[in-house]
């Protein structure tokens, strides 16, 4: 059952349902998501600094923006990969969550605009992601200090890229305290009992992701790839420890679970926290969820105990 906060949402949602993402272009369709997204964002969380950067990598540059938090433990910095169905979102459209985030946890926050589809297919948004945290690891004393440790952070389709990430990089040592994975697609042909419960009519429709699938795999055949299907990955041995992020009312709420069990199956470290009543995209919308801010702060209590382990 959706949580009462949620109630006028969801509701209106349902009244005017959003328009097939294919009747827009990709820009069109970018406006639109930031323009909810700052409209739904509350008084943004002050920290002590707030810096863009850049990410030089082979071949390209990457946008970046470095939170500094007020009570800065120096401990960790967190790389975050935005949501957004590998279509849209950028820096803007989850500053206020990753202010927020920054604050909690104490943890610097890197926030990085990787590309997106249909312009750069994938798998343009894994390597991007991939290749970020090799340079996080190589420069670690850009970000924060040079004993932090580094955690990987993301939601919806940052979280499908960070978790293929994670996987294939597993074995370069480099040493990542934890992922964490915020509701998670993993996979455009998933068709679990949550999504046949929750897949219409609960803010994310199934069949706008299954056509943004579309745009990213851009003729990519072979859904069987583990780096299109996550739960497809055949061994996951020495994979970082893991905290995996669900809300009880999210389509995509089964397979994020599966994929916990999956981990823990090759002997990973997994917690998984399970937001009651909350649907996808929910850690974004603290003006209606005041919940939420409870919510991260559980979350950013489990991310120090990952850090402390790693120590």
């Amino acid at each position: 059952m959706v949580h009462p906060s949620l109630d006028p949402y969801v509701n209106a949602v349902r009244a005017e349902p959003a328009t097939h993402p294919s009747l827009l272009s990709a820009d069109e369709r970018r406006a639109a998501y930031r323009d909810l997204a700052l409209a739904n964002r509350g008084d943004p969380q002050s920290v002590a600094s707030v810096r863009d950067v850049e990410l030089v990598l082979e071949g390209r540059t990457l946008g970046a923006r470095l939170y500094v938090p007020l009570a800065d433990e120096r401990k960790a910095v967190v790389v975050y990969f935005h949501g957004g169905g590998f279509v849209v979102g950028d820096l803007d459209t989850h500053d206020a969550l990753c202010r927020r985030l920054s604050s909690d946890t104490r943890m610097r926050f890197l926030s990085v605009d990787y590309r997106l589809a249909p312009e750069h297919p994938f798998p343009a948004g894994i390597n991007d992601a991939v290749d970020t945290i090799r340079y996080v690891f190589a420069h670690l004393e850009e970000f924060d200090d040079a004993g932090a440790e580094l955690i990987v952070m993301g939601d919806s389709a940052g979280a499908t890229l960070l978790t293929v990430a994670c996987a294939l990089t597993r074995r370069e040592n480099l040493g990542i305290a934890a992922q964490v994975v915020i509701y998670p697609t993993l996979g455009p042909e998933l068709f679990t009992d949550s999504v046949h419960k929750y897949g219409v009519g609960y803010t994310l429709d199934i069949d706008h992701l299954r056509y943004d699938y579309g745009l990213y795999l851009n003729g990519w055949n072979d859904h069987s790839d583990p780096r299109v299907t996550p739960i497809m990955f055949e061994d996951l041995t020495g994979a970082p420890p893991a905290i995996v992020v669900v809300a009880e009312c999210d389509p995509l709420r089964d397979e994020a679970v599966a994929y916990a069990g999956l981990l823990e199956h090759f002997g990973v470290r997994v917690e998984l926290l399970e937001a009651k009543g909350m649907i996808h995209g929910f850690l974004r919308l603290p003006t209606m969820v005041p919940e939420a801010h409870e919510i991260i702060d559980d979350l950013a209590e489990h991310m120090h105990r990952y850090v402390e382990a790693a120590k």
